[in-house]
């Protein structure tokens, strides 16, 4: 029996694992392996650790469990159920865990484009957050890609870091005037013909090849596709979602079942690495109380 199985070993979940650990609570922490950032090749806007290999990130946040005894268990879970005030958890292999509180920390997993050529160039020239890494591209003739009206507001937010922001909507037209206005009085170039393939050289993309022959010089893209949940555990509990296909938490994670909580990008509009972990720690935080009111006589 623990007290808490977390499940998702990202910066969310790790965050929750150390603060409950620090509170002497039986903690397991699941991890698939499967991360949202597998791509990239620096963790950037952490503070104390910008610049970070994701992978150095969460070597070093799992040496900093050690001490704190969490069980650390690099497996998934397929399935989660509530019994009464238990849940039970089962992995791959139909090993069963029994907890009084679960924290899903599973994150999202982004719609990469499926353009021709542009694999090679994920997480280095191809990325979906400027927040992330827009400073990296800083002055360079940038892409914004999204179908129909999809990457109008990424478009225009990209003109933070560059002057030179083109808008892609690969063979679709659904802008209407009063889009073409607004990005004509930013400047925002538009090119709606369809995309034939990215070019470029050692990882980094020097041009999009379009279907009419024609090829724009762009030396990043940031996209505008969408993301789907990671897993489908909360769904499989009854999770309540927003309309954008997160999970609807309250002010300290909580969801609408009762001992089940959602940190990080699985629950939030903002995903942010640093986000993550703050919003890990407080639903640590939270069950920690919860815990502690359970327990009292």
């Amino acid at each position: 029996m623990y007290d808490v199985l977390i499940v998702g070993g990202g910066p969310a979940g790790l965050s929750a694992a150390m603060l409950l650990g620090r509170c002497m609570r039986k903690v397991a922490l699941f991890d698939s392996g499967v991360y949202r950032n597998s791509y990239s090749h620096a963790m950037n806007g952490f503070i104390s650790r910008d610049g970070t290999p994701p992978g150095e990130f969460l070597r070093l946040s799992r040496e900093d469990l050690v001490k704190y005894e969490v069980e650390f268990k690099q497996k998934r879970i397929k399935e989660i159920t509530k019994e009464g005030d238990l849940f039970k958890a089962t992995d791959d292999e139909d090993q069963v865990y029994l907890s009084r509180k679960v924290l899903l920390a599973t994150g999202l997993q982004d719609r990469w484009p499926k353009i021709p050529g542009a694999e090679p160039f994920y997480g280095t020239s191809i990325h979906h957050c400027p927040y992330c890494d827009g400073f990296e591209s800083k002055n360079k003739p940038l892409a914004a890609y999204g179908k129909n009206r999809d990457a109008i507001g990424l478009s225009l937010s990209l003109k933070t870091w560059s002057s030179d922001v083109m808008l892609f909507t690969d063979g679709t037209n659904r802008l209407t005037r009063e889009d073409r206005e607004l990005l004509a009085r930013n400047k925002v170039q538009i090119n709606t013909t369809g995309i034939e393939r990215i070019e470029g050289e050692e990882g980094h993309m020097q041009r999009i090849v379009l279907k009419n022959g024609q090829t724009e010089n762009r030396e990043a893209l940031f996209f505008a596709t969408g993301s789907d949940q990671h897993a489908d555990l909360a769904r499989q509990l009854e999770c309540d979602f927003t309309s954008k296909g997160v999970v609807r938490t309250y002010k300290h994670q909580q969801t609408n079942v009762p001992g089940l909580y959602v940190a990080g990008d699985a629950a939030r509009d903002m995903q942010l690495v640093i986000v993550a972990a703050a919003e890990g720690t407080k639903a640590g935080v939270a069950i920690n109380m919860e815990l502690q009111k359970e327990f009292r006589l």
